[in-house]
């Protein structure tokens, strides 16, 4: 049976607003991010009083706008950053274990197209598997350029010289987030979405909590918590916080913009993701998702943080252009673009470097009111990055350190015995489609069993978002929960109306409201998609 301890019920956020006023916590976690749900889960499951919130949704900035890949970073070694890479490598293997569904076996095939690139490549993977000690059958093999044509067809090898084929993980980033705040619910944190801190309680210079405000509702404003130990997760947002604390702290963070395509699989047939070296030395790559293909990134400048940063005419071309080059097919037009978007990666600062040479590190660091802020890392590492904050707010809370046991303990839906492939069989038994038995086990892992064993489709879905995964918007379920909004037929739009009215029910909307829902979603879509055509020369 699902474990129901681990529910964010949307459906009885008034009244957790209402109950947070003047409450003491020993720990206010600002940022429900990959990084602050994972630091949310470590506390609550060392018996610390955590309460978790937002000023959106969870992961609804950057943590649900990555590449969507666990990956060890292998690049980064080119730029010396072992750490980085050392951290990222063992951490993969970690997430196999406590969430299966969310970390399936994704084969990247990289071009070389010299000799030398392949003797390279080949000493930085013989590195990699050294410094994460990746397992004897995971490790890397060659392929010369018949096996490349055998293989993926698509790639124009004639001027290749061979590629290197080793797996990494393929993961839904924000459904990794959403879980890591289900699992920090179910050891008894308190999650907040749309609640948003616009102030910082002191007591003699000493931060003591944070005045809240409903963003979603209006419902309940000014509300007074209490923590023992603040922490600020905030992502991109993480200077801004940082100000409540003290007016005149100079920015940390260094923001970059990525944004990703995708077009149908059939326009691009791919059997595994293909990764490839752009004319400006920086790596691309397209990756398989069911019946889709996404490549990506971007790496620039961006000024401020942003839910939706803008994409350019600039940052399709740079994509299109080069995957021109890589694959033997027409060139990739604006009407092969079935959907975009676009994410801010707050990276340390570093003066000088380029975008893609910034270091992906991390780091912890107290302010003069003791608020500890968490910046800079990296989705793959976000485990481990947890237990160091975990480790030092125990000490600066004179406890005595606790076993970290988010490593061993499943997340939700990851706790099944045998194979995915199993498990999607299951699923398909209960009358799916193979693909569609696939994209819900992915999402949902062994609960998708129990969730889809009687009312299926997007408003089953948009149900269980609700109930269990404090959804509260229709855009949390269509983009964040079940990401119909990239990896569904136009868009996931036919889903809207079955999905709204599937929260409508629950929530208590109106109908003029549940239509408002419907044509927020709409509009932004529209937006995202029609937006950069319109620049167009």
């Amino acid at each position: 049976m699902m474990d129901v301890r681990t529910a964010i019920d949307a459906t009885q956020r008034n009244r957790l607003l209402s109950d947070l006023e003047g409450e003491r916590f020993d720990v206010l976690i600002i940022g429900a991010g990959i990084t602050g749900c994972g630091i949310a889960r470590e506390a609550a499951m060392r018996g610390l009083s955590t309460l978790l919130v937002d000023a959106g949704d969870i992961a609804s900035g950057t943590s649900g706008r990555s590449s969507k890949l666990i990956h060890g970073g292998l690049r980064y070694l080119a730029q010396g950053q072992m750490t980085v890479v050392r951290e990222a490598a063992r951490e993969r293997r970690t997430l196999r274990k406590i969430a299966p569904h969310l970390s399936l076996t994704n084969p990247m095939v990289v071009l070389a197209r010299s000799g030398k690139a392949v003797r390279i490549l080949k000493t930085g993977m013989w590195t990699y598997e050294k410094l994460g000690e990746v397992d004897p059958a995971e490790r890397h093999v060659q392929w010369d350029r018949e096996l490349i044509h055998l293989n993926e067809p698509f790639v124009d090898s004639k001027d290749l010289e061979g590629a290197l084929v080793y797996p990494e993980y393929l993961t839904d980033d924000a459904r990794l987030t959403l879980a890591n705040a289900r699992s920090a619910a179910a050891h008894g944190a308190k999650v907040a979405t749309y609640t948003a801190v616009v102030e910082l309680l002191k007591e003699n210079g000493k931060v003591t909590g944070a005045v809240l405000t409903d963003v979603a509702t209006e419902a309940v404003s000014a509300i007074r918590v209490h923590a023992r130990q603040v922490i600020n997760a905030a992502g991109p947002w993480v200077d801004i916080v940082r100000k409540f604390e003290d007016r005149k702290a100079r920015n940390k963070l260094q923001l970059t913009k990525g944004i990703h395509i995708v077009v149908s699989r059939s326009r691009l047939p791919l059997n595994n993701t293909v990764v490839w070296t752009a004319g400006d030395g920086r790596g691309l790559f397209a990756v398989p998702r069911g019946g889709f293909v996404y490549i990506g990134t971007t790496d620039t400048f961006f000024p401020k943080p942003a839910y939706w940063p803008e994409i350019t005419r600039e940052d399709i071309i740079y994509l299109t252009a080069s995957a021109d080059t890589v694959f033997d097919m027409d060139p990739i037009r604006d009407t092969d673009i079935l959907a975009l978007w676009s994410g801010i990666r707050p990276l340390l600062g570093a003066r000088g470097k380029k975008p893609s040479e910034i270091s992906r590190r991390n780091e912890i660091f107290r302010g003069p009111g003791g608020m500890l802020t968490v910046a800079g890392g990296k989705l793959t590492s976000f485990r481990s990055m947890a237990q160091r904050v975990a480790d030092q707010c125990e000490k600066l809370l004179n406890r005595k350190p606790g076993i970290s046991t988010t490593g061993e303990i499943p997340l939700p839906g990851g706790d099944f015995a045998g194979t995915f492939a199993a498990l999607t069989e299951k699923v398909r038994l209960l009358g799916f489609s193979e693909e569609e038995a696939g994209r819900l086990a992915g999402l949902y892992g062994n609960e998708a069993l129990e969730i889809f064993s009687g009312e299926s489709g997007p408003a089953g879905e948009a149900a269980f978002a609700v109930r269990f995964e404090g959804a509260l918007m229709l855009e949390d379920y269509w983009i964040r929960r079940s990401a119909r909004s990239y990896f569904d037929v136009n868009n996931g739009i036919p889903a809207l109306e079955s999905a709204s009215k599937a929260m409508a029910r629950l929530l208590g909307w109106s109908e003029s409201k549940r239509m408002a829902q419907v044509d927020a979603c709409v509009q932004k879509q529209r937006n995202i998609i029609t937006r950069p055509h319109d620049t167009q020369p």
